[in-house]
């Protein structure tokens, strides 16, 4: 008889079509910012993976913070009530729908992610208030065109539609791709829409990130590649940046913080405004 397949850290079996020993993004990346919600191939490839390169911790909650000022930002001073949210990863704590529908409960959000957990996990705990819309879409950054047709449900794109791009163009390995890809999204939204990006660099500890990035691709199922922050600029092209432009995330508009704790860390962000 075959081996079961192995729990996941909270003790729950893998849900159908979860293949439990190839590791994933997703997962990994939920294992870091403490979460229950991964299996022990994800657990041994961030294990490995954070030895290389300790700062992986910071990145991941500085990434979170990131996106929870932003939404922040948006639905509050920049009056957005639509997310669309690509590589949305497991739920965590201050989720997009979470932040902004704090802000404004009337908001819409869209998420979209290709995992099953994702998906499973997302039907049962991204609920919306009742003033409001969350929804959620199993598809793939590489088809764009999918995306935007079933956002149409939920979303109105003849109204400003704020794009959520966090940790999800570094596995577009091409970046005349990655630059395609969310071209033809942003193509498909009015004027006052706004793009969000936040992805991996290589400029504060580059050859560590670089050494762990190597076995995250040699053992993972998708691929990711570190790109220069002026590479990370080259997505908000024919944009209005927002102040204070492409920084590390602990840099974009933070919070009053004890000295030192806004370090810079090798994840660059941004958000922009559609003419």
């Amino acid at each position: 008889m075959a081996d079961a397949p192995p729990p996941s850290s909270s003790g729950q079996e893998p849900p159908r079509g979860i293949d439990s020993s190839v590791a994933h993004s997703a997962r990994i990346w939920n294992y870091w910012l403490g979460g229950k919600d991964n299996y022990t191939i994800d657990r041994e490839i961030g294990d490995q993976f954070s030895a290389i390169f300790p700062d992986i911790a910071d990145i991941a909650r500085s990434s979170r913070g990131f996106l929870a000022r932003a939404v922040r930002y948006l639905a509050g001073e920049a009056g957005i009530r639509q997310f669309l949210d690509i590589g949305t990863g497991l739920p965590s704590v201050d989720n997009t729908h979470e932040v902004a529908q704090r802000v404004a409960p009337e908001s819409h959000i869209v998420y979209v992610d290709n995992d099953p957990l994702v998906l499973a996990h997302a039907r049962a705990l991204l609920v919306s208030t009742p003033e409001g819309a969350t929804e959620y879409i199993d598809s793939d950054l590489r088809d764009p065109d999918r995306i935007l047709q079933a956002a149409r449900a939920t979303l109105d794109f003849s109204r400003p539609v704020a794009l959520m791009l966090m940790n999800i163009l570094g596995h577009v390995t091409e970046i005349d791709e990655a630059r395609a890809i969310v071209k033809r999204l942003l193509d498909a939204l009015p004027s006052g829409s706004y793009l969000v990006v936040a992805d991996g660099t290589n400029v504060i500890k580059g050859p560590e990130f670089e050494e762990a990035i190597a076995i995250w691709n040699r053992e993972g199922s998708t691929p990711y590649i570190l790109r220069a922050p002026e590479e990370i600029a080259l997505f908000f092209d024919g944009l209005e940046l927002i102040e204070p432009g492409v920084v590390s995330c602990p840099r974009w508009r933070p919070h009053p913080v004890v000295l030192g704790s806004d370090r810079e860390v090798d994840e660059f962000c941004g958000v922009a405004r559609k003419p």
